[in-house]
């Protein structure tokens, strides 16, 4: 499988904090089998983040694009809208799952805000931006994505 990651952080695009979310979520990838094609940090700005989603799907073709931070309530917190704005078909139930399942770690997961959803043949998945949510929430649906991606890919 073919994944594009994209963090989505002002303080980390401006150099005020490393990003640790998108190593942990390549490692994921990357120990689930699958390749990682091309990863972006860029700062929270909606069409950023919107053009390069736009990218992953229709250029780069991915299978699965993972976008990591930009899910919560701050103000400039805008992954979700970027993604809704290309998304074709929601699938709901991704985003549902993470946060059903992570609820027992703190409960901070019902805030997440992320989506998910397909744009021609890519499913888009918005992950939180912690180290430790990426990994929570990337195991509770690790099993799932690899069908989705075939079923996207009318091979199931």
């Amino acid at each position: 499988m073919k994944v594009a990651i994209l963090c989505a952080s002002t303080r980390s695009a401006a150099g005020l904090q490393e990003d640790l979310s998108s190593p942990t979520l390549q490692t994921l990838v990357e120990d689930a089998g699958w390749q990682v094609i091309e990863t972006l940090l860029v700062p929270d700005d909606r069409e950023r983040i919107r053009r390069w989603l736009i990218h992953a799907c229709d250029e780069l073709q991915a299978d699965l694009v993972l976008t990591t931070g930009g899910t919560g309530l701050n103000p400039t917190d805008v992954t979700p809208e970027a993604t809704q704005s290309v998304i074709e078909r929601p699938v709901p139930g991704i985003p549902e799952a993470m946060r059903c399942l992570t609820l027992r770690f703190p409960p901070h997961a019902m805030l997440s805000r992320g989506v998910a959803g397909v744009r021609s043949s890519s499913l888009i998945v918005n992950l939180p931006g912690s180290p430790k949510a990426v990994r929570e929430c990337f195991d509770a649906i690790k099993e799932a994505l690899s069908h989705a991606v075939d079923a996207i890919h009318g091979r199931e």
